[in-house]
């Protein structure tokens, strides 16, 4: 089947209505008021430039820090820019607590500019290893760098908490400190690719990845269950996260006339590959996964992405119980900042770093928790975790993945991202 690009949005809003069940007519405000008080047992501010986020008297308190992975330079930036924000937000939001002042403990973050770069990122994860009163880490935004840092945090019995990383691979390396708040591409890709055949009617694809563990799992993913359902792969393409001339790949595209083109990578490239597929005259859109899901990607692509999709982990921010508390703190906190895809994760991932060392305090005292014992003990009040975040209910499987698996599909409409088949709707 063929359409243009200039209605591929109505297509895409008449099937997803045939595909979606009805909004739910309220939320549950008990979740709300839990979410108050996991905001009020939250943590601190920092700077790669460590930042004390100051509570008043605390002279003699034990300085506990958090450390931010994530691109904040180079690569997603727009990404990782919000996961600073969101983790900085909890801490200084613990900071101001009652429960931090009572613990003894007083938090701050550092951050590390893995500027989404393997290498850069293990010796981000080795400059946080060497810091003394670093307990954790937030992070990493991208699988390939993820995944070499946490054998480092590994090394060093630091808990670190992805917002962001769904390559499987991460939590199948038998580490015991190591877990995500997000879903994996195990769950993401076939979910996109169910949405893609079954909703939106898409029959034929060409399967575009960007090389990274990230790109290629989740495209694999993808091709993987597109073509169980009946629908033909006309052919898969490599390319690399830093390309920016897509003139070849969309010259092959073209002569294949897919229904659909599907890309695993980051926004950056992606909206750039869709841009110049549609200046080609390329009639199909594009599908991505989370690591599309940004603003950036609008504002890349401009009108020439209106009517792309994206899935993304989670449901949206503003359908969560805790969702609209998130939002006005953030807001807040940050009034000329959007909330990006993952920052809710980050919030929630900084949290519970957070609430694990005030429980370790609580039971062995604050001078404790930086012993090896200690650091022990945050990691296992980690691992159990059982708690309603903003991004929803969070506990962990024995490998650290966590348990809730709901995942949105998102279309370009109007020049903003916008949920079109969202779980229990």
């Amino acid at each position: 089947m063929e359409h243009t690009r200039g209605d591929k949005c109505q297509i895409g809003q008449e099937r997803a209505r045939e595909g979606t069940m009805k909004m739910r007519n309220k939320r549950v405000l008990a979740a709300l008021a839990a979410l108050v008080a996991v905001s009020m047992i939250a943590t601190g501010c920092g700077g790669a430039k460590t930042a004390d986020t100051g509570t008043d008297g605390a002279a003699a308190a034990t300085k506990i820090t958090i450390g931010i992975g994530a691109p904040l330079t180079q690569g997603a930036v727009a990404l990782g820019q919000g996961m600073k924000r969101s983790a900085n937000l909890a801490v200084k939001q613990a900071n101001e607590s009652a429960a931090a002042k009572d613990a003894g403990i007083t938090f701050a973050t550092v951050e590390g500019d893995d500027q989404g770069d393997p290498k850069t990122g293990v010796t981000v994860a080795n400059t946080f290893a060497s810091d003394a009163s670093l307990i954790g880490v937030m992070g990493h935004l991208n699988s390939g760098v993820t995944i070499p840092a946490s054998k480092v945090y590994n090394d060093n019995k630091i808990v670190m908490v992805s917002p962001a990383a769904t390559n499987p691979a991460l939590t199948l390396q038998g580490f015991n400190n190591v877990f995500r708040v997000c879903t994996i591409d195990t769950v993401q890709g076939p979910t996109a690719a169910e949405a893609a055949y079954t909703t939106f009617g898409y029959k034929t694809v060409v399967v575009i990845d960007d090389s990274t563990p990230y790109g290629e799992g989740l495209a694999a993913e993808f091709a993987k269950k597109f073509a169980s359902l009946g629908g033909k792969v006309l052919f898969s393409e490599k390319t690399s996260d830093k390309d920016t001339d897509f003139n070849a790949l969309v010259t092959k595209i073209k002569a294949a006339k897919p229904d659909l083109i599907y890309y695993g990578g980051i926004y950056n490239a992606g909206a750039l590959l869709s841009k110049q597929a549609d200046d080609a005259g390329v009639k199909a859109p594009m599908m991505s996964g989370d690591g599309c899901y940004d603003g950036e990607y609008i504002k890349l692509g401009g009108t020439q992405v209106e009517g792309d999709y994206c899935t993304s982990i989670g449901l949206p921010v503003d359908k969560l119980p805790a969702g609209q508390a998130f939002i006005d703190a953030y807001k807040a906190e940050y009034p000329t900042d959007d909330i990006a895809a993952y920052d809710a994760y980050s919030y929630d991932a900084a949290n519970l770093i957070i609430q694990a060392v005030l429980k370790v305090a609580g039971e062995q005292g604050a001078d404790k928790v930086l012993t090896p014992a200690g650091r022990d003990a945050v990691i296992a009040a980690v691992a159990a975790t059982n708690t309603e975040g903003v991004s929803g209910a969070i506990s962990f499987d024995a490998n650290g993945d966590t348990t809730n698996k709901a995942v949105t599909t998102y279309q370009v409409k109007s020049g903003a991202w916008t949920p079109v088949l969202v779980p229990g709707e």
